[in-house]
């Protein structure tokens, strides 16, 4: 004989399972339409700078950021993707994780070729990462990326 408590009770519990199971799964996946970065596609996009998704060219639409808005010698924090893009000499862009490797402090500028942690006063260098002063002894890790036509920079 099977108790009808016990087998209502688990329908219900399974119930529950499958909703959250559901929501988890909806909150990393591809709830815009884009795909996880962990699956190859890119999370929404915002900068410091203006808008790349509101002013790139159509076929720019997963851009990062224009080519345009990162300066010659210097760069540009994306904190929401947590990401540096830098532009040691014209036309060679570079991308960097912003998450100094120190503390986890996210870098809050790139000036005179380098990228500088707020927190303990970390540098790195514009064009490969590496460590210029401490207390940082790790390099930030390098992002591939690539340069549309149209100059839209994306994740590669």
């Amino acid at each position: 004989m099977s108790d009808p408590t016990r087998a209502a009770r688990r329908t219900v519990l399974a119930a529950g399972a499958s909703v959250l199971a559901g929501g988890v799964l909806t909150a990393c996946g591809e709830t815009d339409g884009t795909k996880p970065a962990s699956e190859g596609g890119s999370a929404p996009t915002t900068q410091n700078s203006a808008s790349a998704s509101s002013s790139a060219p159509a076929g720019d639409a997963n851009a990062l950021i224009k080519s345009l808005e990162v300066p010659v010698g210097g760069g540009t924090v994306l904190k929401a993707e947590k990401l540096v893009v830098t532009q040691p000499t014209a036309g060679d862009f570079r991308c960097f994780t912003a998450v100094c490797p120190h503390q986890g402090c996210l870098v809050s500028k790139v000036e005179a070729g380098t990228i500088d942690c707020p927190c303990h006063g970390s540098k790195f260098n514009a064009t490969d990462g590496s460590v210029i002063k401490g207390p940082a002894t790790k390099p930030l890790e390098e992002k591939k990326i690539t340069v549309s036509p149209a100059g839209g920079i994306s994740l590669a």
